[in-house]
């Protein structure tokens, strides 16, 4: 009763913002008030199943959506499974691994848009919640694959058709939820209950929507410098996150990354990120991973991206699992990811609110703060500190050893060229993301920032890092001319190493 009491509470709320209300529920519309009193836990049932594909923590759904393809192609994570040996990171993983984003994602969320559009209308603010976070989950989708079927007739859209696209529904949906939220900074929508991001508090949900728009616009930076300035500018000046408050974390249990590192033992830390976070002396080190289980040279130690891996219960002995319990938060965006990207604009001469440097470090301290770190002050004027040179554990599979590949330091150095202030931003919004290894990929295709070891063995294109995942298969028997389209749109073969519409 007291579930059925918020959503009826939440609709007071809307009735304050009299013109909308009565123009979504307008007499020969499709919904009122004892109707979205009835299908209050049908609607906020949509929205959850959009929430659980834009930020997936479902076991398998994580597996196969983030943690094999993000986290590995990102290097945060790397496998310990002797029969995974092709995947992503070679760029030779199984088609059914490199098909199912297409085939279990965009399925459930198309199925969740029609049902919600068959019951509200489009300016209704249920439907206007459900594009933010449809947003989120097809921007996943084609920075994986590049041009991307929209619309449900399997037309596929070029990349910078759906960035366009995707921006307009946000546009849309915070134009609408935007002033409900200025007349009412405390609207609560829907049954709470089921919003397992922010218990349906609208103000949350417009910060996170501009957000978005904020990250969109810094990954087109160089493929469409006008509209990514336009859009960069707006979404700050409307107010992206700036405190932990407003990081999008999912409470679902058990945490997908438990269940894969820690129950599982698939995964294991990648050897870049513990390098960097070793060599710079970082807190966040063992708050991301958990000591080794088998004595080493060190407590925490990653596995070499790409490792012929012959033993799992050797591999999950030596290296680092996540230090995360079932309970733990999901982690999707965060108030650090976005002194990131306003540091980013500030160095192209965007007006971001403040200085490259002061958001930048601003950046760090979020991150810090975050994870309950120490010592940001002295991390932030460290000038010396830099990647580890890397030594595999004692008797570990791969590489023996790398020498460093990144000479970027901590310390916000003015005088340096924009290039190297973009390593050293980049480098730290990569170790700020962690874990969610899907822009930790983006950014390393996007900038070639953070610098990672090579794979040893090679990948079979002799890359180091995949620019995208081959589309599903069966696309070029099901829905044939379709699939032809989407080849030119590509603009190259569909393979690897063809790049993003935004890599320039």
């Amino acid at each position: 009763m007291k579930k059925i009491l918020v959503f009826a509470l939440s609709l007071l709320a809307l009735a304050g913002c009299s013109d909308l209300f009565e123009q979504i529920n307008r007499p020969g519309g499709r919904t009122n008030d004892e109707e979205m009193n009835r299908d209050g836990w049908v609607l906020m049932s949509q929205i959850q199943a959009l929430e659980d594909q834009a930020f997936p923590e479902q076991e398998n759904t994580w597996q196969m959506n983030v943690d094999l393809i993000g986290n590995y192609c990102g290097r945060y994570m790397t496998h310990t499974q002797p029969n995974w040996n092709n995947n992503f990171q070679r760029m030779n993983a199984p088609e059914g691994w490199a098909a199912y984003p297409f085939r279990d994602c965009l399925p459930k969320v198309s199925t969740a848009m029609r049902e919600l559009a068959r019951r509200v209308e489009k300016d209704n603010p249920f439907y206007c919640w459900a594009q933010i976070v449809r947003a989120a989950a097809l921007l996943r989708l084609t920075d994986t694959y590049g041009p991307f079927p929209i619309s449900d007739d399997g037309t596929y859209a070029s990349q910078k058709e759906v960035y366009s696209s995707l921006l307009a529904d946000l546009d849309h949906a915070l134009g609408i939820l935007g002033p409900m939220v200025k007349a009412d900074p405390a609207l609560v929508m829907g049954v709470a209950a089921k919003d397992r991001v922010y218990g349906g508090r609208m103000a949350q949900w417009v910060t996170y929507g501009h957000s978005l728009r904020l990250r969109m616009a810094v990954r087109m930076r160089f493929a469409d410098p006008q509209t990514a300035k336009a859009v960069a500018e707006s979404a700050v000046q409307e107010g992206v996150m700036t405190a932990n408050a407003d990081n999008c974390a999912t409470d679902f249990q058990p945490n997908g990354q438990y269940k894969t590192s820690v129950e599982w033992g698939d995964s294991r830390a990648c050897a870049d990120i513990e390098s960097y976070l070793t060599g710079f002396g970082d807190p966040r080190l063992t708050l991301y991973f958990k000591p080794t289980a088998t004595a080493g040279p060190r407590a925490v130690i990653g596995c070499p991206a790409s490792a012929t891996i012959g033993d799992n219960s050797v591999a999950k002995g030596l290296y680092s699992a996540a230090n995360v319990e079932a309970s733990t938060p999901g982690v999707w965006m965060t108030a650090a990811e976005m002194y990131f990207c306003r540091a980013e604009g500030a160095l192209a001469g965007w007006n971001m609110g403040g200085t490259a440097q002061h958001l930048y470090e601003e950046g760090v301290r979020a991150s810090f703060e975050q994870w309950g770190a120490s010592g940001i002050d002295a991390y932030l004027a460290d000038q010396t500190s830099l990647q580890a040179n890397y030594a595999n554990a004692d008797g570990g599979f791969g590489r023996s050893a790398y020498s460093r590949v990144s000479d970027i330091t901590i310390a916000w150095r003015e005088g340096d060229t924009d290039e190297r202030k973009l390593e050293r931003i980049i480098t730290q919004k990569w170790l700020a993301m962690f874990p969610y290894g899907d822009e930790a990929w983006a950014e390393l295709r996007r900038t070639g920032y953070p610098k990672v070891f090579a794979l040893s063995p090679a990948a079979v294109t002799g890359a180091d890092v995949p620019n995208r995942v081959p589309f599903d298969p069966k696309e070029a028997v099901n829905n044939r001319d379709n699939y032809q389209a989407a080849l030119a749109l590509l603009g190259g073969a569909d393979d690897y190493m063809t790049k993003m519409w935004w890599q320039r």
